[in-house]
């Protein structure tokens, strides 16, 4: 496992970003992209801990510092990367009663200047939050031509965990 220097950041807020994952409420995070989210609708809990567990880095935004006790999970996103050439972030979110406070940008800021990812290839999909993401040097795809996708197939994910739908 890579080592990063920093792994939590605190603002003037009361709020607090971690890298830790022990510190994930992941009955939050799967409430929110199982019942709120429209990109992982009626997500089994063990796939969103698999996606935790699989990914090189998860960020909490927290209510609070949970270095220091207790603290409420609010916000989420996760990057799915090798360090040098290529990240992805997804299941980015800041729970509704607490949007309007910077808390995204701030997110994001932390994220995007990262020393092992700032430079790399970084990728992501959203249908509502361009103008956030451009924020941060994210542009639509260019050469679309040269790239591919292979659709996700939930029956085949599901099947693979052996979990039933």
């Amino acid at each position: 496992m890579v080592e990063y220097a920093k792994t939590f950041w605190t603002n003037n807020g009361g709020f607090t970003i971690s890298t830790n994952k022990s510190f994930l409420k992941t009955e939050v995070i799967h409430n929110f992209l199982s019942n709120d989210s429209y990109w992982g609708k009626g997500i089994a809990k063990e796939l969103v801990e698999a996606s935790i567990e699989n990914s090189i880095l998860c960020y909490g935004v927290y209510e609070g510092n949970p270095h220091d006790g207790p603290a409420i999970q609010v916000g989420f996103a996760r990057v799915v990367s090798d360090l040098v050439r290529f990240s992805w972030i997804g299941d980015v979110f800041i729970l509704p009663d607490y949007r309007g406070r910077g808390l995204s940008k701030w997110l994001m800021g932390v994220i995007t200047e990262h020393p092992k990812l700032k430079g790399t290839s970084f990728q992501l999909a959203t249908k509502d939050a361009h103008s956030l993401y451009t924020q941060f040097g994210f542009k639509p795809l260019g050469q679309i031509e040269n790239r591919m996708n292979r659709p996700l197939d939930w029956d085949i994910v599901y099947e693979g965990y052996k979990i039933n739908k």
